[in-house]
């Protein structure tokens, strides 16, 4: 089944690495977020899309929540020393694959190409493409004035009460030729269960014209209240949105047919029905990766 996934760089990726587990090699697609990308010493970050190669890859370092397993600072630590800021961890693993990025990038490659470089060199069957190859990025306002992604999230640690999320050049960005046609070709879409407002959101923005409702299903980030993985709920409440599975349900109506809600939240069903979704409830804690979660999807559809 060819299977197209919508991943930020933590639940999204890992549920794409449990339709990994159980796909032909090559089915599966993921379309990453690169509205959180940045520059550092002249090198294009994107934590999503690497994150979501390393984890396909089995290299993700789960104890810290990005990079790679087993990586070392020591490139970092001598910026340190010369002065440089180093709030931004980048591994000596993690900055070859900056380094090759930029190579690229100078070389005339378009993003897309990177990633599929970067897809080729860690030996994976699965694709992983940006969700555009234009400039796309999150700008937060704060009561400390607009910042960037990663200056928000890393060097502020979402201090600064938020008032609003900006999605900087989404309105001009188009998917590339490599996305359009995953999504044409899709047997299936899954809405993974990121942050809706700054994971998801982002790729909506460019590519949810391409989508087919009777085809997508979107998988909730909340369960039981909380979200197992950063600020999604945080983020919500200040933004005046009522962190629940029925919020985001809300959100995903025009482009997802199926819902997928958590066991645990099972009370929530038909007033989620009642939005127009067909509701496929599991347990969707991926505790044990995210192969149990994809198995559910795929023997529901």
């Amino acid at each position: 089944m060819r299977t197209v996934v919508l991943a930020g760089g933590t639940g999204g990726a890992k549920l794409a690495a449990g339709f990994q587990s159980l796909l032909e090699p090559g089915e599966l697609t993921v379309i990453a977020n690169t509205a959180d990308d940045d520059e550092f010493w002249g090198l294009l970050v994107s934590p999503d899309l690497d994150a979501t190669i390393y984890r396909l890859a089995g290299v993700f370092d789960d104890a810290t929540g990005y990079g790679q397993k087993g990586d070392t600072f020591n490139t970092l630590d001598a910026l340190g020393r010369l002065g440089e800021p180093t709030w931004f961890r980048i591994g000596d693993r993690d900055l070859a694959t900056h380094v090759v990025r930029a190579d690229m990038l100078n070389s005339g490659s378009r993003l897309t190409e990177t990633a599929l470089e970067l897809c080729r060199r860690f030996g994976l069957a699965t694709r992983v493409l940006p969700m555009t190859d234009d400039k796309v990025r999150t700008r937060f306002v704060t009561e400390h004035g607009t910042v960037s992604f990663q200056n928000y999230f890393v060097r502020e640690r979402l201090r600064p009460p938020l008032s609003a999320i900006e999605i900087a050049g989404a309105d001009s960005a188009v998917p590339s030729p490599e996305v359009t046609a995953a999504l044409v070709d899709a047997d299936l879409v899954v809405i993974g269960p990121s942050n809706p407002l700054i994971s998801i959101g982002p790729i909506l923005a460019v590519i949810k014209r391409g989508l087919h409702r009777e085809r997508t299903v979107a998988v909730t980030p909340i369960v039981a209240g909380v979200a197992l993985k950063g600020p999604t709920v945080e983020m919500m409440r200040a933004l005046g949105h009522e962190p629940s599975p029925v919020e985001v349900a809300r959100g995903y109506t025009s482009i997802a047919g199926t819902f997928v809600l958590d066991s645990r939240d099972a009370g929530a069903a038909a007033e989620i029905e009642a939005l127009g979704y067909r509701v496929v409830v599991c347990d969707t804690v991926m505790a044990g990766g995210g192969g149990g979660l994809a198995k559910a999807i795929l023997e529901a559809l």
